[in-house]
């Protein structure tokens, strides 16, 4: 019998710059909502997705839901999410030793705006790497006023994101694999009197070599948390927008992804805007290709009313794009290379530990603008992957593979691994409330039952080269997973992030940034599981599937964490007092540290306060407590956290990001100090007492 996990207890798009929304995603705030379907869910849609049996599966999670309500006492939190806890109440969540979770025994940061790094007392801080610093021989030094393409494809990328840390191994104890993504590049901070109107062809060339992945050995201090790249290992890899990637899958070989240059449709050039990712049990990474329609230009010279309609669905520039580069290579002109943007926006797959291996993009888990793919694995071996769409009112996503992982360590176990993502099921989300429609209105409120809470199906889009859609090919289903989930109904959040599951428990946390858009003129307003119309700080959702079977096709959910000001009525952070929490604003990406408690970096605060890292228990007595851990620098974003026992891992993203900024005018002096470029980082943080993090 499956065992159901129980479920516990602006303008700008939040605090971003305009300069920020300008080359991270393309000014996506001020363009109309892409999501224009009327994708209401109806019964017919449940006939031809969900078999009988699986139907049941769903009214079962169901009842298990329903039993969470506030009758019954939950395992960690038995306090309706409207109510205040009595005395006795909190000074349990407190805990018996007054110390908070395990994992997150720090004195919080206050909320600042330091042009710094800012740690906890008793910690300490070293920036790893920056953008420019050489990693590959023959590489120079970063010298701003004599940058050329030939050497950023040899130094590390600009605008870290995503970060995986891997073993070594053998004689290499001390050393691991640093694997980071580099999301976008901001052609202000990067060169001196930059006219946007007219790049020179030097100028796009060094932020192609900007664009895509690193991979750097990092040395370990023994007596600390302390982390120092090693340049010039021969680990060490770039991989850029002109790099070569191999497409893989049902959709590969496709006349949709063919071009001119490549009639194979299965070789591309590059990989963009990379955002959050995940790491493998079997070895690999996975980097999710976001805001990629930004680079691409001329969508309004399309005529065929079908492929502009796809282009539309996609946000796609209907004029110049922002860079111009579509004047340097034809490939970015949709007008001149329709099917080029078919061939970005999906999750990348790569062998940190073969530099000589090509990156395959994974068409069977689909394409969209993806900010995450966190593999688990069902009980028989076959990984799940979870995804998120971030775009207002878009969906989320899961794939389910066919295959089973082998755990061996030859080479035909290593073959038969990096083939696991290119054969299951890919999966949409549609999410049901329990409560009346009426208590629903936007303000927050909590309903009747003090959750906002229900359950949900997955909904089949293709398996293999089968479309569960009508009216699509399976082809069209992976190319153009937009408009096959529109078709069948999914649930439209707020902006689906980071997509995380919990090691432990299975559970599955997805960040949902914030949607101004929700409840405007024209636009959807709110539900149960985005409930706050022009919700500017966002939200995080639980997801509870069957503990031994995530391959199923039902789930239970709950709003784990309401964010904004605690003092506000409408926050909710999972029934822990909130006079003893942290605020919170625009939850991004999330991470796991080895306790289980869940941390959270921010893109957009819109409370005052830089954005900056906050960890958050999820089960036990402190359910709930969120402690921030770090802030960041003017300007900048909290991207990639890492916690381990000893350290924890940021992406310090665009410092200095700032409406006015450039390299003559810079506004912030992070990480070199007062005359220097400002550089985005990766920095390490460790405990003083060379003591585990938070215990």
């Amino acid at each position: 019998m499956r065992k159901l996990l129980p479920l516990i207890g602006n303008r700008h798009g939040g605090g971003r710059s305009a300069l920020t929304c300008r080359y991270r995603c393309g000014d996506a705030c001020f363009h109309e909502v892409p999501n224009t379907s009327d994708n209401e869910y109806a019964g017919d849609v449940i006939a031809r997705t969900l078999s009988r049996r699986n139907v049941m599966r769903a009214a079962a999670v169901v009842t298990v839901a329903g039993a969470g309500a506030t009758s019954v006492v939950l395992a960690g939190n038995s306090t309706p999410a409207n109510a205040t806890p009595a005395p006795d109440a909190q000074a349990a969540a407190a805990g018996a030793d007054g110390l908070g979770a395990r994992g997150l025994r720090f004195k919080p940061v206050a909320p600042n705006t330091a042009d710094q790094v800012t740690v906890p007392e008793g910690y300490a801080q070293n920036v790893v790497i920056k953008w420019g610093d050489p990693i590959l021989k023959g590489a120079p030094g970063f010298n701003p006023d004599k940058q050329t393409a030939a050497a950023q494809a040899g130094q590390f990328g600009y605008n870290n994101d995503f970060l995986s840390l891997l073993p070594l191994g053998g004689d290499y104890e001390r050393q691991q694999l640093l694997v980071a993504n580099h999301e976008y590049t901001d052609e202000n901070l990067m060169f001196k009197a930059y006219d946007p109107a007219n790049p020179t062809r030097e100028q796009v060339e060094i932020a192609w070599a900007a664009h895509g992945l690193s991979v750097v050995v990092v040395q370990e201090d023994h007596r600390s948390g302390k982390l120092t790249a090693v340049t010039r290992h021969q680990l060490n890899r770039r991989l850029t927008a002109t790099s070569e990637f191999r497409m893989t899958g049902p959709a590969a070989g496709g006349n949709l992804l063919k071009t001119s240059v490549d009639p194979s449709g299965t070789k591309v050039l590059g990989t963009l805007n990379n955002c959050a990712g995940g790491t493998t049990p079997w070895g690999t990474t996975l980097h999710g290709e976001e805001n990629f329609n930004q680079y691409f230009a001329n969508a309004g010279k399309v005529t065929d009313p079908a492929a502009a309609a796809r282009l539309k669905r996609y946000g796609m520039t209907t004029g110049e794009s922002e860079r111009k580069w579509e004047r340097f290579d034809k490939r970015f002109d949709v007008a001149q290379e329709p099917n080029e943007a078919n061939r970005f926006g999906w999750v990348v797959e790569l062998d940190p530990y073969d530099p000589n291996s090509v990156p395959r993009k994974r068409t069977a888990l689909g394409r969209f603008k993806h900010e995450a793919a966190q593999p688990r694995l069902t009980e028989d071996g076959r990984p799940v992957i979870y995804m998120g769409d971030d775009e207002r009112f878009d969906y989320f996503y899961k794939f389910v593979s066919s295959k089973r992982m082998k755990k061996g360590k030859s080479r035909a176990d290593k073959e038969h691994n990096l083939t696991l993502l290119d054969e299951g099921t890919l999966y949409v989300a549609k999410l049901t409330g329990d409560s009346p429609a009426d208590q629903i209105d936007g303000s927050g409120k909590y309903p009747s039952d003090g959750q906002f809470d229900g359950t949900g199906v997955w909904i089949p889009l293709a398996t293999g080269t089968t479309s569960h859609v009508p009216g699509m090919t399976a082809e069209e289903v992976y190319v153009f997973t937009r408009q096959a989930a529109d078709k069948v109904g999914a649930t439209k959040m707020d902006r689906p992030e980071d997509v995380e599951p919990s090691p432990r428990t299975g559970r599955v946390y997805v960040a949902l940034t914030n949607n101004s858009k929700r409840g405007t003129a024209g636009q959807p307003g709110a539900d149960e599981a985005n409930p706050r119309n022009a919700n500017k700080h966002g939200q995080i959702l639980e997801l509870a599937e069957s503990f031994d079977d995530p391959a199923g096709d039902a789930f239970a959910w709950r709003l784990f964490l309401v964010a904004g000001d605690p003092n506000d009525p409408a926050t909710y952070f999972a029934g822990f007092p909130k006079d003893k929490v942290s605020p919170i604003s625009c939850p991004d990406n999330v991470a796991f540290d080895p306790h289980g408690n869940l941390w959270i970096s921010t893109d957009g605060n819109q409370l005052g306060s830089h954005d900056g890292l906050f960890g958050v228990a999820t089960a036990g007595p402190q359910r709930g407590e969120l402690k921030q851990f770090l802030t960041v620098p003017r300007g900048a974003e909290t991207c990639g956290p890492l916690i381990q026992d000893k350290r924890v891992l940021v992406s310090v993203q665009h410092p200095g990001e700032i409406d006015g900024a450039s390299v003559e005018k810079p506004q912030s002096v992070w990480p070199d100090g007062p005359g220097k470029m400002v550089r985005p980082a990766v920095v390490s943080v460790w405990r003083k007492d060379n003591r585990n993090i938070g215990v």
